[in-house]
């Protein structure tokens, strides 16, 4: 698996298991859990999470899915805007890691922008991360306005990545926000790489997946982990998908593909608001 550095020196991989959805039907459950076991027997190893999905109900899914293997995980998790204020943001993270069943995380986010000031929210990162129960943390769906400012507040230095909505479809973030946190040493983690399964119809991926003998879910993927400083983060609940996005990791798209994605997805000519799901 390759990784990327974060600001922190920290190394995370480049590719990883979402968990959006998980958690919220008892009867999914053990295929779920069986799914991310199986994604790290093939050696994913970055799960990402948040208390948000299935309310908590993800996070436990995940603890059955790792028991005896958290040594070897790099778990994300993210806490709500409006659990965001300095006592907020502890007690929230207390709440995860009890569902979780571990007593660290190695990356902490915002969620989403909320009313909380910035300042309190990277205050309760900072206690996190001295008393041991984060290793790192960062934001997610931050446009360059909001990231700027947080940059200057104390704390905001060491914010170690932006989760961010980016795919074929969504590319708006390269006209301003993805080249600034390259020029901070900043990983972007994509979320939705396939567009909630809309792309795969799309008949260029699929006209590409084809003389591949790849999946166009795969070309997607691919695609994203072609473009620097990016990390990416499909949703992990079935065995077969957990075994084509893995698969994804080796597939090189060529220049002449890569140009036809362009034709097919334009990159930005303007600013664009930054989109969420």
């Amino acid at each position: 698996m390759r990784t990327l550095k974060l600001p922190s020196g920290q190394l995370i991989p480049v590719l990883g298991m979402g968990t959006w959805q998980m958690g919220e039907n008892t009867r999914n459950r053990q295929n779920e859990i069986d799914a991310l076991r199986h994604g790290l027997d093939l050696g994913f190893s970055l799960i990402d999470t948040a208390e948000m999905y299935g309310e908590g109900g993800a996070e436990e899914v995940i603890a059955q899915a790792i028991t005896n293997r958290r040594a070897s995980v790099f778990l994300v998790s993210k806490v709500y805007p409006h659990n965001a204020s300095k006592r907020g943001v502890i007690a929230a993270c207390e709440r995860s890691l009890r569902r979780l069943k571990t007593d660290y995380l190695d990356l902490y986010l915002l969620h989403w922008r909320g009313s909380v000031p910035l300042a309190e929210t990277l205050e309760a990162f900072q206690a996190l991360q001295q008393a041991g129960k984060i290793s790192s943390y960062g934001v997610s769906n931050f446009n360059v306005g909001d990231m700027e400012e947080a940059s200057q507040l104390k704390g905001g230095n060491a914010i170690a990545t932006n989760q961010v909505l980016y795919n074929l479809m969504r590319r708006g973030i390269e006209w301003d926000l993805l080249p600034w946190c390259r020029q901070q040493g900043i990983p972007i983690m994509a979320y939705s790489p396939i567009e909630q399964g809309r792309l795969l119809k799309h008949g260029t991926l699929n006209t590409i997946a084809q003389e591949r003998g790849v999946s166009a879910a795969q070309v997607a993927i691919a695609w994203l982990l072609h473009q620097d400083n990016v990390i990416v983060i499909p949703k992990s609940s079935r065995i077969d998908h957990v075994e084509q996005n893995y698969a994804a990791l080796n597939l090189k798209l060529s220049d002449d593909e890569l140009t036809a994605l362009d034709a097919a997805f334009p990159p930005p000519n303007k600013p664009v608001s930054l989109e969420m799901l």
